[in-house]
Formats: structure tokens, sequence, C-alpha cells
């Protein structure tokens, strides 16, 4: 996801908790149902952490979120009380109908979307989140791949390394061929039809240049 687009979705969110959980995913990477099954006891306030149990192997990893997820983060439990406790889920949606708050639900999130992708023309994931934190990662020359695949928790190296080659490279790679084809045309001789004197069409041609 460009920068700018990244911008312009974020923007769209319309409360602190769809706020907080964006910058989380795209600054950790983790995957929509890592995140929402958060608890109170997932947060390290002091050192910026998150942690989640990871898809498959149900193990549990610390993860780095950014400066300003943790902002957001406090802000979107200043609207909900200010209080989450150790076993307490972290993400919550109110049901109208009996006016309390409830576990925010994979389903929800993705209506979140929905009402956003409509409202701009979009049509963006919670998992695009998760590929344009691996992007940025991969392009930061201070990561290693294997930093990335412990991030991203991938069990094999081959599968970050997918992240390597984007669309982006190899548009560029296209482009010069496409460029090269068209230099070579431009180089090769004429065909001259039936006729007609190559040289006078020479002479003609380098008049009209």
């Amino acid at each position: 996801m460009p920068d700018e687009f990244w911008e312009e979705l974020f923007a769209a969110m319309g409360c602190n908790r769809d706020r907080a959980v964006l910058a989380i995913a795209v600054s950790t990477g983790a995957r929509a149902g890592e995140l929402l099954g958060m608890r109170g006891a997932d947060i390290d306030w002091g050192n910026q952490l998150i942690r989640v149990t990871r898809k498959g192997t149900r193990a549990e990893q610390w993860l780095p979120a950014s400066a300003d997820a943790f902002v957001w983060l406090r802000l979107y439990f200043s609207d909900i009380g200010g209080i989450v406790g150790a076993g307490d889920v972290v993400w919550r949606t109110v049901n109208r109908r009996l006016g309390v708050h409830v576990p925010l639900t994979y389903d929800s999130l993705r209506a979140v979307f929905r009402r956003v992708n409509a409202r701009l023309g979009t049509n963006w994931t919670t998992h695009d989140l998760r590929h344009t934190c691996a992007i940025r990662m991969v392009r930061d020359g201070r990561l290693t791949l294997r930093d990335v695949q412990t991030i991203l928790g991938h069990a094999h190296l081959s599968t970050t390394q997918i992240y390597l080659e984007q669309n982006e490279e190899v548009f560029a790679r296209v482009r010069e061929h496409q460029a090269n084809l068209g230099r070579a045309r431009d180089n090769a001789p004429v065909q001259v039809a039936t006729g007609y004197d190559a040289a006078d069409l020479a002479v003609l041609f380098e008049r009209s240049r």
C-alpha cells in the first residue's frame, strides 16, 4: 500500500479504536485474527510491545509496535473508560441492542473495511496492512531478511523472500524491456516498399526531422 493510500485509509477511519487497530497492524505485521485475540496482559506499555498468539503454531510472540500506534491505543482506551484488565479483551465494539461493550469480531472488523472502501472506492483488506508492513521492513536496509521473518512469524524464509520483489520492480524491468524494444525498432533498417527508391526516402525523412 503506497504511503498516500495508507494516509487516505487511516484518515477515513471513524474512531480511535479503528485507528489504533490500523496503526498496530501496519507496524507489527500481525494478522487480524492475532490482533483480535489480544488481552490486557498482552500489552507492554513501557517497552511498546504487544503479544499475539501466532496462527497455526499457537505460539505466543511479542512484537514491537510504533510509538504512534501506542498513542492511538491510549486514546482508544480513554474512549472505553481507560482501564482494561489483564484478562479483558482489548478490542471491543458496542452491542447497540444491549448497550454494552462486546468483543470485536473478525466479521465486525471486515464491516469497518467494507464501509471505508465503499466511501473511498477502494478494496483494501486487513491483510494489505500485513503486506505493507512486510514491504516496508524489507526495503529498510538496516533489517535482515531473518529479522523480517521473525516479525512476520513465517516458518520458512522462502515465504519471507516473496516480499523481496514487488510489482513496482517488475514494472520497472518491463518498462526498460519495452524501451529497449523501441530503440531496437528505431535503429532497424526500414524496409522500402516496391517502387520507391531507398535513397530518396532517406533524404525525405532526414528533411522531415
